[in-house]
């Protein structure tokens, strides 16, 4: 597929360009990485009994502790990615495991204890916050805890219950003894593509995603692509872990013998090996990983840049960046990687001739805009 850009020289009154879909973290916050706020995110596939009870209770709790983010909440289990002041965030999370220091915590700042699901061993990961990761508190109940129906080319549902059949959960530690002993093992990202581009592991392969619900269909490409799948042991990764547990149980189901899941996800493996790219020692996950919130991309090496690879490439005149813009048709907005450089010329960026045919800039249609540039086609 190519990338079409558009420099346009269309203005509104104040001589703005009419419409700039391109957003960077500098353009959405300008706040810095700080230990004074955190980035909590988790998971749990556990037994919900009553998902709107929970969700009131976090409607509850959120606000009291200054919390923003989001909450899923299903029959299933639950999965979440909040930010807040460290202090807080560290309360919340003896909270929510409901156990005897989550009770005791519940009753300091005054709010029933947590009893909805048995999260006393869940999982949280941890990063530097910016303080406003996320405009606002959301809980909501969901028919899953992340949107992964898996639907096949002719519309049949092929779900997995991950408390039924999933990978073997495979540890940091595990993954980079595979990667200095030299294993023969396969990785396959099971992410977006745009979540791809701006970084992944080493000697990867990326399924080439634009939703997870494509999976069945790819699969059989994918294996056709790359043989050595449906030999090799594999291991499916993503960014904190709940997309593999039934993107490996789908595998497993389909036949495939060995297949682990990269526990905690590719946040977990960068906690425990950011790497050094300074002393030769680059990390085996390469670039920095991408975050569904205003801080756009995440790693562990400080803010030293120079410790890490930066492996994005702006997808106009190709120089590094993990900068983001979007289809500049409002209907699709697919994620791109476009360069400060190459955003500040305005350039409007399509997906494809038919976003950039049939679409809308703003208040004004693709079509409309003129003959005010030139429409290109990037290999």
């Amino acid at each position: 597929m190519g990338t079409y850009i558009y420099m346009s020289e269309t203005k509104d009154t104040n001589g703005r360009p009419v419409h700039d879909p391109l957003v960077n973290r500098e353009e959405k916050s300008p706040n810095k990485l700080t230990r004074d706020y955190s980035v909590i995110l988790f998971y749990k596939y556990a037994p919900v009994a009553n998902p709107e009870a929970f969700v009131a209770w976090h409607k509850l709790v959120g606000p009291k502790l200054g919390l923003t983010g989001r909450v899923h909440i299903a029959k299933e289990g639950i999965n979440a990615t909040l930010e807040g002041k460290t202090e807080n965030a560290e309360e919340y999370m003896r909270i929510i495991r409901g156990d005897e220091e989550g009770m005791a915590a519940a009753s300091r700042i005054g709010v029933p204890p947590q009893d909805f699901a048995d999260l006393r061993d869940v999982q949280i990961k941890t990063s530097l916050g910016i303080g406003d990761a996320f405009p606002k508190f959301k809980a909501k109940v969901k028919e899953e805890i992340v949107s992964l129906k898996l639907t096949r080319a002719d519309g049949v549902e092929e779900d997995v219950d991950p408390n039924q059949v999933t990978g073997v959960h495979l540890k940091p530690e595990e993954l980079k003894a595979w990667y200095d002993n030299g294993d023969d093992f396969v990785i396959i990202d099971m992410r977006n593509d745009y979540e791809f581009k701006v970084g992944h592991f080493k000697n990867s392969i990326n399924a080439g995603l634009k939703n997870f619900r494509d999976l069945p269909e790819i699969l059989p490409k994918l294996v056709e692509q790359h043989p050595e799948i449906a030999t090799k042991k594999i291991l499916t990764v993503c960014t904190g872990g709940v997309r593999c547990e039934k993107a490996s149980g789908f595998l497993k189901k389909k036949g495939f013998g060995e297949v682990y899941q990269l526990d905690g996800g590719m946040h977990k493996y960068m906690e425990a090996f950011p790497g050094n790219a300074q002393e030769g020692k680059p990390c085996e996950f390469r670039g920095a990983l991408y975050t569904f919130d205003n801080r756009m991309t995440m790693d562990f090496v400080g803010e030293d840049i120079s410790k890490r690879e930066v492996i994005g490439r702006c997808q106009v005149c190709q120089v590094p960046t993990e900068r983001y813009g979007h289809c500049a048709n409002d209907a699709c907005h697919l994620h791109l990687m476009i360069c400060k450089g190459c955003a500040e010329n305005h350039i409007y960026v399509w997906c494809s001739p038919e976003c950039r045919d049939t679409g809308r800039v703003g208040v004004v249609h693709s079509a409309d805009l003129g003959t005010a540039g030139a429409v290109i086609t990037l290999a």
